[in-house]
């Protein structure tokens, strides 16, 4: 006899306004160690020598991977539907060149 899954539990999910306006980050910079992943988003501007950290979160490993995974499986839909997202050479980018064309 199987035994039946309960039903899977809802989550209340709060957004505040300060934060559903998001942020725009086109640099991101990540460091793990063995407990933690560290992704720092950041605003790299033209003209401008340094690029600010405007959110950082911090992941389980097990949390990062889900990221991933989720994260992958979003690009390979948005791929079906816009078509394929290409990368200037050099993957993962210089992240100077990221967002801008050098002149």
């Amino acid at each position: 006899m199987q035994q039946q899954q309960p039903p899977p539990k809802q989550i209340a999910i709060e957004l505040s306004p300060e934060i559903a306006d998001g942020v725009y980050a086109n640099l991101s910079i990540i460091a793990s160690n063995p407990s933690e992943f560290v992704l720092d988003f950041a605003r790299l501007l033209p003209g401008v020598p340094k690029a600010k950290i405007h959110a950082r979160v911090i992941l389980t490993p097990a949390a990062a991977k889900a990221l991933h995974l989720h994260l992958g499986q979003n690009l390979e839909r948005f791929e079906k539907q816009h078509g394929e997202i290409r990368l200037k050479p050099g993957n993962p980018p210089d992240p100077s060149q990221i967002g801008f064309i050098p002149q």
